[in-house]
């Protein structure tokens, strides 16, 4: 069993990408991302730390927009049309979930598609459906999936691929990702009704719904692939994703941890996103 160490390869990208952000700045281009966090939400607060660390360790400039939890639509939606027009700001992010009074779809809509690092907008999500192509910028969780598949040499081509979860921002661009590289996807949710009827045959599975212990070692065949996005809190604190790691171990030939699996690669994604946004913007790249 190969551990597929999401860690070390995101250290790898932000790496590369320091020496990206270096080049620019001798052309005068500074990769710079707006990040709005609405209240104090304990999980956001988290993820917001880790990527102002990742920010600090490429030298992409950071600027964050803090709002109470009392902030209307439209407030948040002002704000984002400022970051559409200031020519400085190459990335705009909106840390989600946001709170319940806020319609986050129109704020989303809102970000200017070649300043959308998050890759949540429309357009983005659209033209990722033609081909890999035109996965400029995609969501980051998902492009994570496959980088690090990537790194490790696995051929996606006629693999059969089981997608636990179906959210726009995970579930559904990653079934996408992995039909544009020819595998054969069958994409499962909450209400699928037998889950182990299509998870069982499947070459590789991803999971991301935040349900500890959802995939089980009797419910996947030796030799799987397993690719675990979930991420929940154990009783003792401890993370822990959607599988049942310790047993599931044992069958598979490659596994993520959690943590330090898919999380460190998101965060690295957002990373690439931001600098490739940065060099579109300037025209360096189609």
């Amino acid at each position: 069993m190969v551990l597929l160490d999401g860690r070390k390869v995101a250290d790898s990208i932000l790496e590369n990408l320091k020496n990206e952000v270096k080049d620019l700045k001798k052309k005068n281009i500074n990769p710079y991302i707006a990040v709005i966090l609405v209240g104090k939400n304990p999980a956001s607060l988290s993820y917001i730390k880790q990527k102002r660390k990742a920010c600090e360790k490429t030298g992409i400039k950071w600027e964050q927009i803090d709002y109470d939890e009392n902030v209307t639509t439209e407030g948040l939606i002002k704000k984002i049309h400022e970051l559409n027009e200031n020519p400085k700001i190459h990335g705009i992010l909106v840390q989600l979930p946001l709170p319940k009074h806020i319609y986050t779809p129109e704020v989303i809509k809102a970000i200017e598609p070649k300043k959308d690092v998050d890759g949540f907008t429309a357009y983005n999500i659209g033209k990722m459906f033609l081909s890999t192509e035109f996965e400029h910028l995609p969501p980051c969780t998902p492009a994570g999936v496959i980088e690090l598949l990537d790194y490790y040499k696995i051929d996606l081509k006629g693999k059969e691929v089981t997608v636990v979860g179906a959210s726009n921002i995970v579930g559904k661009p990653l079934s996408i990702m992995f039909l544009n590289r020819n595998a054969t996807v069958t994409t499962c949710h909450i209400h699928t009704k037998d889950l182990r009827s299509h998870t069982i045959n499947a070459d590789i599975v991803a999971v991301g719904v935040g349900k500890q212990n959802l995939i089980t070692a009797d419910m996947v065949k030796d030799g799987v692939i397993i690719i675990d996005i979930g991420c929940n809190k154990k009783e003792d604190g401890k993370l822990c994703g959607d599988c049942d790691f310790e047993s599931i171990s044992k069958k598979a030939s490659y596994i993520t941890p959690v943590p330090g699996g898919i999380g460190p690669m998101t965060v690295a994604y957002l990373m690439k996103n931001t600098v490739n946004a940065a060099k579109r913007i300037n025209n360096l790249i189609p």
